[in-house]
């Protein structure tokens, strides 16, 4: 199989990062279907996708007639088995590696033999999720960034068993997308995430001990490293709890104590205080 004979694509989770691979693929001429367990999920992430096509097209950025061209490439959909004869399924489901496993021993049952199977996991390994199917060469990683319409670059992640077509694959679906695609093997955190949660870490840990206020950290690193966003702020717009999963994910994999996080960190996730998503974190938002 080849990049031409993807035609439709299944996409499993309906949330911020699902639909936001939903509407990029459908942008990109594909047939999208779009699986949510939840059905109260599944319509407000359609709505989701109608309302950016909609700004969109409110702002002259596409036609009304693409618009309606991209919706009605979308298909939502309440049963696993409706992406049976998907030609690429993505699992964007929320970071647990007991129900990505579980996702994708069921789509292994129910999918043609030839459907590849990707996860858009950021830390979480893909030969584990490989290994609960009977196609683990057609197992790999496609993890998109957020606001997936917006980030220009896709990691594509080969597990052990992963086939060097599939991984090609994946070169080719981002060219497609218009995306810049990197390579890189199956380790905790990839590239990116391996690389920027010490960073974050370090920000929060000295930011808790004093160094300087949250402003003066930031600022200091968007004009003196020429970052567009500084580690606070960039934590608040990541969403903490994710970035507590991740570190906490490659501490349990590595035992370094560059990816211990900071107990502040912990407590303000477990205070609710998650960043842009609710309003505050170490800052605070208004609509």
């Amino acid at each position: 199989m080849d990049t031409s004979e993807i035609k439709t694509v299944g996409v499993v989770g309906c949330g911020l990062m699902g639909s936001g691979i939903a509407e990029v693929f459908s942008k990109a001429g594909y047939q999208v279907r779009i699986y949510e367990v939840n059905p109260a999920f599944l319509a407000k992430g359609l709505k989701t996708l109608e309302n950016s096509f909609t700004r969109a097209a409110d702002k002259g950025k596409i036609t009304q007639a693409e618009k309606e061209e991209y919706l009605g490439r979308l298909t939502g959909v309440e049963k696993l088995g409706d992406l049976a004869d998907c030609d690429l399924v993505i699992e964007a489901a929320v970071e647990d590696m007991a129900l990505k496993t579980k996702i994708f021993a069921e789509l292994d049952a129910c999918c043609k033999p030839e459907t590849l199977l990707a996860s858009n996991t950021s830390s979480l390994s893909i030969t584990e999720m490989a290994v609960a199917t009977h196609r683990p060469g057609q197992v790999f990683g496609l993890h998109f960034f957020n606001p997936v319409p917006v980030m220009p670059l896709m990691e594509i992640v080969s597990g052990i068993l992963t086939r060097p077509e599939t991984a090609e694959m994946g070169r080719g679906l981002a060219e497609k997308l218009g995306k810049t695609a990197v390579m890189v093997r199956d380790r905790p955190g990839f590239i990116v995430n391996l690389l920027l949660i010490p960073y974050l870490c370090d920000a929060i840990r000295w930011y808790d001990a004093g160094l300087a206020t949250k402003e003066e950290i930031d600022s200091a690193m968007r004009m003196g490293c020429n970052h567009p966003v500084g580690p606070l702020a960039l934590s608040d717009l990541i969403g903490l709890d994710v970035v507590l999963f991740i570190a906490d994910s490659l501490f349990g994999e590595y035992r370094e104590s560059r990816y211990a996080a900071p107990p502040v960190l912990r407590r303000m996730v477990k205070a609710g205080l998650l960043g842009r998503k609710v309003g505050h974190g170490f800052y605070e938002y208004t609509k």
